[in-house]
């Protein structure tokens, strides 16, 4: 780990978690702009986020990483094992439905009985 990298890490006192690490030697290698872009997250979360003071979702943001920069992946009961930033993707815009094509409607059935949506059941 570089010297930058350990710098942006400074707030968690060497107990950074392995994709906060990940997340900073990523912006090292090119800007948090950047990195949040890839993210589809802003700047200022990303900052908050390496400096520890996030005060929101930790676990979203995980995911986000673990999906974008780590190969993280998740079993979705309609697609098989896709990226976990995807998941959380399709989560956030299964509350709203769109018959505009068969995938749509089918991942919005699917997530809306996913467990990881905060909903039981089986899936289809």
């Amino acid at each position: 780990m570089t010297e930058q990298t350990k710098g942006l890490l400074d707030n968690w006192q060497g107990e950074a978690p392995d994709w906060v690490i990940c997340l900073a030697q990523e912006c090292t290698a090119s800007s948090q702009r950047l990195i949040a872009a890839k993210l589809e997250r802003s700047g200022a979360l990303v900052n908050q986020v390496l400096r520890n003071k996030y005060k929101g979702d930790m676990a979203a943001i995980e995911s986000r990483v673990r999906g974008v920069f780590m190969n993280g992946t998740t079993t979705c009961p309609a697609l098989g094992d896709i990226p976990a930033n995807e998941c959380q993707d399709w989560r956030k815009k299964s509350h709203k439905f769109g018959n505009a094509n068969m995938l749509r409607v089918r991942m919005f059935k699917a997530c809306n009985r996913c467990p990881k949506n905060g909903k039981g059941g089986r899936h289809e």
